[in-house]
């Protein structure tokens, strides 16, 4: 392809509608550009991106035995509402009528689908196990669309769905499809780690993330300085023990004005104490009943265990007007002490706060010289904060957890029976028996691995791809091409190279060499041939290195070669 009738209409200047280096430089490279709020076209170079990832893709998928098909993205109301996911699943769902005033939703994910096939073309153990996978466009009314690629309304994603005869086979596929990810972003040429997560609204007992480690990740991952252990921060266990009760009289409680204090923060001000000292009481909305948390004031409360603990997904934070029905006073000063009729869940941490502060249930005011036992009880004691830098980890002797950010790009999960026994996903065991599906769901991001790369690998000049998933493979740049013999040895080398099967481009633009290699550079072409009248005068081409920056100078005549070597071993 040569650079003249390639459209890519990169940009000089950042845009100011980027936040981040990966949404910045693909604007800039001329890879994408935003028709909506999270919905994004894909020019030629980005669009040769994501077949580059999906190929890969594809042929581990393939390898692992999954088998790909395409489900329709315009889905019925009906088979969401057979598993109770069309009322739960949020405004995130697009929902459309047609002309006949029939629901359906624009899909996000294909779980109801899937099984709906299955349940319809698998009738025997025979037939099983069966991992169905696609590699389509979905959808997702984000609430706040960003990030470019990263966060979209509109996103390429590929969904398997696994279907197996009981839970050993589950095991079995699912760890085919843990070694099939791995193999694929390696080949992405990502550093990542794999960590333990919440399957959300997904469902399913067990999954597990694929975090792409970048500083300008949304997630937090936490894991061990020794040991392999990862989990994503709602998820992260530790080695931990019930604060010690420390010894001593405590004074009887007092009530204390606090007007307009309302924060962890301003109560530190206002009381000088430490925040160790205070009993942060949070009000959830449980199933449409009132439940108190009690977290030590410096934690922060795990949601996701939470759930776990009172085995519901329909848990939020209270709204002021339910707190305020609850306790009795408004949000900001509510309080163990005196609570009626709303059931106390407390941190393990809690018990052990020796002579503490929490609210009083009424404005303006908070309660000093609190004594667990004494003045309050909770009804349930549990781990329920969020796990700490410095906490130990819970798989090894000796190590901590340390904290660091990520871009999750692959998920994979256990659903076991949660869909296929609502939708009545069965096959006939050897002895003729009806049996329930178990079942495995694995999903990667397109688009978001694309533009983990950039952020894992870039820098001041541009993008720096990976030669896997590289637009094209080498940039041959003449200094001058309206200069006879630079013309004639940049298109003999790029002819060569063309048709060795390598993609190459062929830089026959006007204007300054130095301008023109900028643009290659932030497009992030792996390798640069240069071919300039100082070098031709020893029969010598530049190879030159986007990663790294290594120049060699070679003959022009052994250039396909060392483009070989460059590219089979990245020597």
């Amino acid at each position: 392809m040569k650079l003249s009738a390639l459209l890519m209409p990169t940009l000089r200047e950042d845009p100011s509608e980027a936040e981040v280096v990966s949404h910045r430089l693909m604007l800039r490279a001329g890879m994408i550009r935003r028709l909506a709020a999270g919905i994004y076209e894909l020019l030629p170079l980005g669009f040769r991106v994501i077949q580059k990832i999906s190929n890969i893709i594809r042929e581990e998928m393939n390898r692992a035995g999954a088998q790909e098909l395409l489900l329709p993205a315009l889905l019925p109301a009906e088979l969401w509402r057979e598993t109770g996911r069309w009322d739960v699943y949020g405004k995130e769902l697009m929902r459309i009528e047609d002309r006949h005033e029939r629901e359906f939703c624009l899909g996000p994910t294909h779980e109801e689908v899937i099984t709906d096939l299955v349940r319809r073309e698998v009738r025997s153990y025979r037939q099983l196990p069966l991992n169905l996978y696609q590699i389509q466009t979905k959808f997702r009314d984000e609430i706040r669309p960003r990030f470019g690629l990263m966060r979209g309304r509109e996103f390429i994603m590929k969904d398997a769905y696994s279907f197996d005869r009981d839970a050993e086979g589950l095991e079995v596929s699912y760890r085919k499809m843990d070694e099939a990810y791995r193999r694929i972003f390696n080949r992405c040429g990502l550093k990542y780690k794999v960590v333990e997560a919440d399957p959300g609204p997904i469902g399913g007992g067990f999954s597990q993330e694929f975090m792409v480690i970048a500083e300008t990740g949304e997630d937090e991952i936490m894991h061990c300085d020794r040991c392999e252990y990862a989990a994503s921060h709602e998820m992260a266990r530790f080695k931990g023990k019930d604060q010690e009760k420390e010894k001593g009289t405590v004074p009887k409680i007092e009530t204390v004005k606090t007007p307009g204090v309302k924060t962890i923060e301003q109560l530190q001000k206002f009381l000088k104490i430490d925040p160790k000292q205070m009993i942060k009481t949070l009000i959830h909305e449980v199933e449409g009943k009132p439940v108190a948390v009690l977290i030590r004031g410096d934690h922060g409360l795990n949601e996701s265990r939470l759930k776990k603990l009172l085995k519901s997904e329909n848990v939020k934070l209270a709204e002021p007007d339910f707190i305020k029905m609850a306790t009795g006073a408004p949000v900001g000063f509510s309080g163990p002490v005196g609570l009626k009729n709303v059931k106390i869940i407390a941190d393990r941490s809690v018990p052990g706060i020796h002579d503490g502060v929490t609210g009083a249930n009424k404005e303006d005011a908070h309660i000093t010289h609190v004594k667990y036992g004494r003045d309050y009880k909770a009804d349930v004691v549990d781990d329920l904060r969020l796990a700490e830098e410095g906490d130990f980890c819970p798989s090894c002797d000796g190590g901590k957890l340390v904290m660091t950010r990520g871009i999750e790009v692959g998920h994979i999960f256990k659903l076991g029976t949660k869909y296929s026994e609502k939708m009545k996903a069965t096959y006939l065991d050897e002895s003729g028996r009806e049996t329930v599906c178990v079942m495995g769901c694995y999903g990667i991001g397109v688009g978001r691995t694309a533009a983990a790369t950039i952020e894992q690998s870039s820098d001041k000049d541009g993008i720096i791809w990976p030669a896997g998933i590289a637009p094209y493979h080498v940039v041959v740049a003449p200094v001058n091409f309206s200069e006879p013999e630079q013309r004639e040895v940049a298109v003999e080398i790029y002819e060569s190279l063309f048709e060795s099967g390598i993609e190459v481009l062929l830089d026959d633009r006007e204007g300054r060499i130095g301008a023109r290699l900028k643009d290659i550079d932030l497009i992030g072409i792996p390798v640069k041939i240069i071919i300039g009248p100082k070098g031709l005068k020893e029969n010598k081409v530049e190879i030159k290195l986007r990663a790294g920056g290594d120049v060699k100078l070679v003959e022009k005549t052994r250039a396909l070669e060392e483009i070989r070597k460059i590219l089979e071993h990245g020597e």
